[in-house]
């Protein structure tokens, strides 16, 4: 195998082929754009379809449809047209439909901006759509991973049989960097649920409507215990020197990568610091805070949001340990001397309190 340098955002598609994807039905938007792209000029060279549709509530719609045959199916977008989304989503999670949806996500509210923030986690992770259901989330911090977690977003969506997120900030879209796929791609296979115009699958019937109130139920009961299954099964954190942390950085995406950065600069200085990076925000990795929590005296969440991710980690922690936080939002980025400067501050308050605890221990 060889690398290829290339966007993120072209990386994800590249993947989604060899994944077995034969639909891309999306309208561009930044800076999600380069999917759209990608898929106009790779899709329809495999056999598969792509359609720029009339808006994302026809994109997400026709996802529906295609999927309901059997087809593995994609779209990508952004804040905006993720929002113009969610009712869709919320059919497909009804329908128990499998598909794959990219959110690169900008600033907002609103039209916001287009620079890169992670604004989106909540009506991604906590499912903006009504109803009673969850969507997969996966979050890259490369260009690699968009292409590794593409593909396992495909093998999780067909699973599972719901709708899976790849939540991406502008940032990891847009860079370029190397990217290596692999040498086989995946063979489409038509489910066995689908509705594909065959004898065989004439009995089949996709919806998300139930009338009767306790079928209703029963389907939700289905749906619940399908996210307990994943949520015991598909959990994905990288840890990164912290197993012996006294402060764990937490951050997803791009904040990721710049929390490692200040991890090994804090090591040299002799400050005690490791990192925990969620890859899957959905299910949320709350075992590797409850372990790491035996050890570590504070948490520290850098986002590019208002509050959102650091929510999740508080409730996994459940008071266990204290949560710092510091963030950046608008499209701007918390810098590595931003957030090693906060460290330092941390680490000499945590120190001096844990100093004097020792004092007063000794004189009891």
């Amino acid at each position: 195998m060889h690398k290829q340098l290339m966007k993120g955002n072209e990386a994800i598609v590249r993947a989604a082929i060899l994944a077995g994807c034969r639909g891309f039905y999306g309208y561009p938007i930044t800076p999600a754009s380069e999917i759209t792209e990608a898929a106009a000029v790779y899709m329809p060279k495999t056999g598969g379809v792509f359609l720029q549709a009339e808006s994302e509530v026809a994109a997400i719609n026709m996802l529906y449809g295609a999927s309901s045959a059997g087809v593995r199916v994609m779209t990508a977008s952004s804040g905006p047209g993720i929002s113009l989304m969610q009712e869709g989503i919320s059919y497909m999670a009804g329908a128990e439909l499998p598909c794959v949806i990219a959110d690169i996500t900008r600033g907002g509210p609103g039209l916001g901006n287009l620079g890169a923030e992670q604004s989106d986690y909540h009506q991604v992770v906590k499912g903006g759509g009504n109803g009673n259901y969850r969507t997969i989330v996966l979050a890259p911090h490369s260009a690699q991973e968009m292409a590794d977690l593409t593909a396992l977003a495909f093998e999780l969506a067909d699973r599972y049989r719901t709708p899976v997120v790849v939540l991406a900030d502008g940032f990891v879209g847009q860079m370029m960097e190397p990217v290596e796929f692999p040498q086989t791609a995946v063979a489409p296979k038509l489910p066995a649920w689908a509705v594909a115009g065959t004898a065989e699958s004439r009995g089949n019937l996709i919806t998300s409507l139930h009338m009767d109130i306790n079928d209703l139920e029963a389907h939700l009961r289905k749906l619940e215990a399908k996210y307990k299954v994943a949520e015991a099964n598909e959990t994905r954190a990288e840890e990164w020197f912290a197993e012996d942390a006294e402060i764990v950085l937490v951050g997803y995406g791009i904040v990721g990568r710049i929390l490692k950065a200040v991890t090994a600069e804090a090591r040299a200085e002799g400050i005690n610091v490791g990192l925990l990076r969620p890859i899957t925000l959905y299910p949320f990795p709350n075992a590797n805070f409850e372990r790491l929590a035996k050890r570590a005296k504070v948490f520290v969440v850098v986002e590019m949001s208002n509050g959102q991710l650091i929510e999740d980690v508080r409730l996994s922690l459940n008071g266990a340990r204290p949560v710092e936080f510091l963030n950046r939002m608008g499209g701007n980025v918390p810098s590595h001397e931003e957030v090693l400067g906060f460290v330092r501050a941390l680490a000499g308050q945590y120190g001096a309190a844990l100093a004097a605890e020792e004092e007063q221990m000794a004189h009891v």
